[in-house]
């Protein structure tokens, strides 16, 4: 699937010079000014979305982790946990449901770290490493292997639909792939080869090279001490509608589904190679009524890694964009920022906060907590016990 890229520049020349507003027009493009200061405005969770927080039971010693969240379905949550490589299956109540481990050096066994997503409905578990993709089911039994296209650095990988997962590679926009396999069908028969690549579940063959508008610029800064320090660059966000595109070399977010053309959502001015030192847009979460969207300014700052974020949040019923200052009436001084870190790997129905026990239990000792998160705080013990998740689920 292939976007028209002077029918694209077509539409963005015609939205930015026709619009002296940031609301919505039309259900038009998004446009936001990274020149502009927008105001910050204070929203309460909870008036926005509902709350569930979940504690993953340990009261069985082989469930207790070290880890994070790596996939979130329907009825199941999904922890790879290091460093010993166990995959742990809970309910979405964080009950304990299954676990395996195949890690070692075998033809059936992953190495060590690697992407985890998991089809339901099929009962495959894809653990994604840098050349292949192994398929286990939830009980651990061996499937099968998907080999990967030839030369691919995938930075980004999910689960698109029943039949296909789409990831993002790094180097294709950095090699000429016709020169190392010319003889390969598959390919396009230009020298250009789009880095959205859609592949099959069932044997990894490719599907689709997904084509948006591209450029050769280099997100990222000069560093004595170590060099190029590439900017991080959120690619791929999946949303209920479909997967968010994100190109922040032509400073525009896309919608890609399977039934409709591909289409340009959100837009930033100025370009990206127009700003000294670069700003860049690095997608967004699509939620309910609202777009959380996060902006990098290439730049050293003390306690930014690697570079300065900022992040915004606009309401698609008004229009209107802000600043984020989020605060949960449950815990006291504490904010959050919504942003695709938060969306996970695949995870369409919102995002989620990893709430960290021992931080929990401070909080609670110092009266901050309150309400239901007080109760379960309360209940746990920070040496014994893993941490408590916080799922959200947009209005």
């Amino acid at each position: 699937m292939k976007i028209n890229f002077e029918l694209y520049l077509l539409v963005i020349i015609a939205f930015v010079t026709s619009c002296s507003s940031d609301k919505k027009v039309n259900d038009g493009l998004v446009h936001i000014d990274v020149r502009k200061i927008y105001p910050e405005k204070e929203i309460i969770l909870t008036d926005i979305a509902d709350i569930n927080y979940v504690y993953l039971s340990s009261d069985d010693d082989d469930y207790l982790y070290r880890g994070r969240i790596n996939c979130i379905t329907k009825n199941t949550i999904v922890i790879h946990s290091y460093p010993l490589g166990d995959i742990l299956f809970f309910s979405k109540d964080g009950n304990p449901k299954s676990r395996f481990n195949r890690k070692g050096n075998g033809p059936e066994e992953y190495k060590g770290a690697g992407t985890i997503i998991y089809d339901e409905t099929a009962d495959d578990l894809f653990f994604c490493q840098m050349n292949d993709i192994l398929v286990y089911s939830s009980m651990g039994e061996y499937k099968r292997k998907l080999t990967l296209p030839k030369a691919t650095t995938w930075t980004r990988i999910i689960s698109f639909d029943d039949h296909s997962l789409l990831l993002y590679d790094a180097m294709a926009q950095m090699t000429d792939r016709k020169r190392l396999e010319p003889d390969d069908p598959d390919f396009p028969t230009n020298n250009y080869v789009s880095p959205f690549v859609r592949i099959s579940k069932a044997d990894g063959k490719v599907l689709e090279y997904v084509e948006i508008p591209n450029t050769s610029i280099v997100l990222g800064a000069f560093r004595e001490d170590v060099g190029l320090v590439p900017g991080r660059a959120n690619r791929l966000v999946k949303i209920k509608e479909g997967v968010l595109l994100c190109n922040p070399e032509t400073d525009t977010v896309f919608l890609y589904c399977n039934d409709k053309p591909i289409t340009p959502l959100i837009y930033k001015t100025p370009s990206v190679d127009s700003l000294d030192p670069m700003v860049y847009l690095n997608n967004c979460v699509d939620v309910g009524r609202f777009q959380f969207i996060e902006i990098f300014t290439v730049r050293f700052e003390e306690g930014a890694f690697p570079f300065p974020a900022k992040y915004l949040m606009r309401d698609k019923k008004t229009g209107e964009i802000f600043r984020q200052k989020i605060i949960l009436p449950d815990y006291k001084e504490k904010e959050f920022i919504i942003s695709p870190v938060q969306s996970g790997d695949d995870y369409e129905n919102g995002p989620y906060f990893e709430l960290d026990l021992i931080e929990l239990k401070q909080a609670y000792r110092e009266n901050k907590l309150s309400g239901e998160l007080k109760e379960l705080v309360a209940k746990l013990n920070e040496d014994e016990d893993n941490n408590v998740f916080m799922l959200i689920h947009f209005k």
